[in-house]
């Protein structure tokens, strides 16, 4: 019997153990998500970084299998992004802001669900302060914001004038979960 070959995917979840809302216990969910069929489930602190490996490789049946999951153990749909480990490392190594990395809390990624070809450039060049700088890829945005992204209006109003679902890490839990992907 032929072995199928498993991908390593990253699951990012958007909105639980947010302010005492939509409470998912990690050690719950890797085990939901190992009863559901993935394979060497880890997590990355509290805020939705999930690592399985799986024979799927679907995306979209992935994000709706692990929003299901969730439904059905902890009784809320959050909004998921899955992207392969490969893809992380190349978003990773095309940081095009390489000096922001000495304070890795003030650079932040945030992953597109799909390619954001309808921007709103003009109205994000208008959020963003004079220190703010921004690149959009396929995949993601990279945003450096020195005041730190609670004070952003850049980062408050992005997702809007993407126009596609995004969620943001820090550079340094994007690396920490790089470096999980690769152990």
């Amino acid at each position: 019997m032929k072995t199928l070959k498993k991908n390593t995917w990253i699951i990012l979840i958007r909105g639980i153990n947010v302010g005492g809302n939509n409470i998912v216990p990690m050690k719950d969910l890797r085990e939901k998500l190992t009863a559901s069929g993935y394979d060497n489930v880890r997590t990355y602190i509290q805020s939705g970084n999930v690592i399985v490996d799986t024979v799927l490789t679907d995306k979209v049946q992935i994000c709706d299998n692990v929003a299901e999951c969730i439904n059905t153990a902890f009784g809320f749909t959050p909004k998921i992004m899955a992207l392969r480990g490969e893809t992380l490392a190349k978003i990773i190594k095309d940081n095009p802001f390489p000096d922001a990395t000495t304070t890795p809390k003030l650079l932040h990624i945030s992953f597109l669900s799909r390619p954001a070809l309808n921007a709103d450039l003009d109205a994000l060049n208008a959020l963003k302060t004079k220190r703010e700088r921004f690149l959009i890829t396929n995949e993601a945005v990279y945003a450096y914001l020195p005041e730190g992204i609670w004070k952003s209006k850049l980062a408050a109003k992005m997702e809007k004038h993407l126009g596609v679902a995004a969620t943001a890490r820090n550079w340094r839990s994007a690396n920490k979960i790089l470096a999980l992907v690769q152990e």
